[in-house]
């Protein structure tokens, strides 16, 4: 578990940077799509379709964007076809990476994602190389401020939670995936907005990273990988201590 709030506030910054540059409304809408396709285009009655427009209306995204989204996934606007793909490999330093993906091209991606490893001194490796190294989990944060530990973990126990962690500044909620939903939903009904709330993977192991150099070159490597038009979620099993991680905090 070690090294996930700090991977993720670093993601947080990263996508905060896409938001800049656009990049994160036409991820966001492939999300959307893909959620309305698989499960239908009320929010009400399909809980990852949720998820996916409250993060949107997060970042901003118009609303009109967001029901053409859900239109596309749904049929009544054309689309193309989008495909979920999972790749592996290891970043420098056999950090080990799952990339995911949503592509309407798959032989566009896969090419353009080699390249983008050869040239960044990655490699890619073969279906559950790496995968067998995560476990997929629900992960939901709030400031530590916002209540105490042992009532928390009353009110999201009762609901389904599995763990309740301490992480830095943040209580940190684990979850199985069925149940990450009704948990967060749960905690937002209790005033308790979360700062982070994804169904992600965890790392069993990590690799601490303590050389300054290094440390830049990987995360300079994972941002080029989540830069991808076609790339959703990078997981990595990267840890890096207080003192390196604060020479990137405004990255």
């Amino acid at each position: 578990m070690a090294g996930h709030s700090k991977w993720a506030g670093i993601k947080h910054k990263k996508a905060a940077n896409d938001a800049k540059r656009g990049k994160i409304f036409s991820k966001l809408a492939k999300l959307i799509t893909v959620a309305a396709r698989d499960g239908g285009g009320d929010v009400s009655q399909n809980p990852y379709l949720k998820l996916m427009v409250d993060k949107a209306k997060s970042a901003n995204m118009p609303n009109d964007n967001i029901d053409r989204a859900i239109k596309k996934g749904t049929g009544d606007l054309d689309s193309v076809v989008i495909s979920e793909l999972v790749y592996e490999g290891y970043a420098p330093a056999q950090v080990a990476l799952v990339v995911d993906i949503l592509t309407d091209n798959r032989n566009r991606t896969a090419s353009e994602l080699r390249r983008l490893f050869d040239k960044k001194g990655g490699t890619l490796a073969s279906p559950g190389a790496v995968s067998w190294m995560f476990e997929t989990k629900g992960v939901i944060e709030i400031p530590m401020s916002s209540i105490g530990e042992e009532e928390l973990m009353e009110l999201v126990l009762d609901v389904g939670a599995e763990d309740v962690k301490t992480e830095e500044e943040h209580l940190q909620v684990l979850t199985d995936p069925t149940t990450f939903t009704q948990v967060r939903e749960a905690m937002i009904a209790a005033n308790l907005e979360p700062t982070y709330a994804e169904v992600t993977r965890i790392p069993s192991t990590t690799i601490s990273i303590d050389n300054e150099k290094t440390a830049a070159k990987v995360l300079d490597f994972i941002a080029e990988v989540e830069d991808h038009d076609d790339v959703h979620k990078v997981s990595s099993n990267l840890d890096l201590p207080p003192e390196i991680l604060a020479k990137f905090g405004d990255g």
